[in-house]
């Protein structure tokens, strides 16, 4: 039977493809569906790699590594979107990550791992703590839309600076998350041993293999041509994403919320959902919440910052339902997990908020 890590690794023959099809003109359909398959394993490969030279550098810098290159994946999309224009589709996409990540990927971790072990239990206080920076992250986003809102008139460049001021104080709270996370307050994330037992980026175990000679090159290699493969798929899949989509029948609000997260987090949501079922419920809330939070604390602003740089309008202020969506995913996700227990129907209950959300903005006509 095929493990995970091999399933994913099975889609790397789909790079060439994208690429024949590119050259081939094959169509913006074909090249934008075989891209978004190629993107899964490279993302998978980038974490892999990731942990694997975080081992070497050990517990401080590894860990920074592994927050900095968590969602690398998503943030190069972003900047290849970003740099073509498509700022609306960039913001679907930060919304979908964080409303994928709380209501699917936890979810599905919830519900499998509810069908197997009944309940199972994880650390309530980090989760209160995640709760609050998810709860920072909804108010950053709602008062630049909410001045936007209130104001007449309200210059870009006005806007702009707006978010990028905000976006220097995520930044600086997601730097204190790890120095708390990593240094102060270290033992309240202890999920360590989990994590030794789950193979990175793919979710399969090797606990009572002997303990391997990590070669810190090969891996260096390895991130490098994974990052640079995953650039130029990002490329692909973005130059045909508007062609795709029309063809397809979707809005691109549809695609940025829904199919784009998807197809940079899928390795990492395997991976969540596979250790739910192996009854280490703390790593998946771990992987799932904490991935939301880098998106929320750190990808967005940094891609605000970019928008600077590129000269491209890219800010807080976002489509008022985005941020409903985004607000009713921290406020269910939170309620859910508050009480650091978990069974099948909480898992239930968020896989149909997402269910209803992702109707929902199938059906939204336009982004305002």
């Amino acid at each position: 039977m095929l493990k995970t890590n091999q399933i994913i690794s099975l889609l790397l023959i789909f790079i060439p493809i994208s690429i024949v099809a590119e050259y081939g003109h094959w169509g913006a359909t074909i090249i934008f569906i075989t891209a978004a398959l190629a993107i899964i394993p490279l993302a998978a490969w980038m974490g892999t790699a990731t942990e694997e030279i975080a081992v070497v550098l050990g517990p401080n810098l590894g860990g920074l590594m592994n927050a900095t290159f968590g969602n690398a994946t998503e943030l190069i999309i972003g900047f290849v979107a970003l740099k073509a224009g498509l700022v609306e589709v960039v913001k679907a996409s930060i919304t979908g990550s964080i409303i994928g990540n709380l209501l699917l990927v936890m979810g599905l971790a919830m519900f499998l791992g509810g069908l197997r072990f009944k309940e199972q239990e994880f650390p309530p206080v980090v989760a209160r703590l995640n709760a609050s920076a998810m709860t920072l992250a909804v108010i950053a986003i709602l008062v630049p839309t909410a001045v936007d809102v209130t104001s007449s008139g309200i210059e870009e460049s006005t806007m702009q600076t707006l978010s990028g001021a905000v976006a220097l104080v995520l930044i600086i709270v997601y730097i204190l998350t790890l120095l708390f996370s990593m240094k102060t307050h270290s033992y309240l994330y202890d999920v360590g041993l989990a994590e030794n037992e789950v193979e990175p980026g793919t979710g399969e175990e090797i606990s009572g293999e002997p303990h391997h000679q990590i070669n810190l090159k090969l891996w260096i290699v390895v991130l490098l041509v994974a990052t640079i493969m995953v650039a130029v798929e990002s490329e692909l899949l973005v130059g045909t994403l508007e062609e795709a989509t029309e063809s397809l029948g979707l809005t691109a609000l549809f695609t940025g919320v829904i199919l784009v997260p998807i197809i940079g987090n899928a390795a990492e949501h395997a991976t969540a959902v596979t250790v739910a079922m192996k009854n280490k419920m703390d790593l998946s809330v771990s992987v799932a919440v904490g991935s939301s939070l880098q998106i929320a604390l750190f990808v967005a602003p940094v891609l605000v910052l970019a928008g600077l740089v590129l000269n491209q309008p890219m800010d807080l202020d976002f489509n008022p339902f985005e941020l409903i969506a985004v607000a009713v995913s921290v406020a269910i996700a939170n309620s859910v997990s508050s009480d650091g227990r978990s069974d099948w129907l909480e898992g239930v209950l968020l896989l149909a908020a997402y269910m209803v959300l992702g109707i929902a903005f199938f059906f939204h006509p336009v982004m305002l």
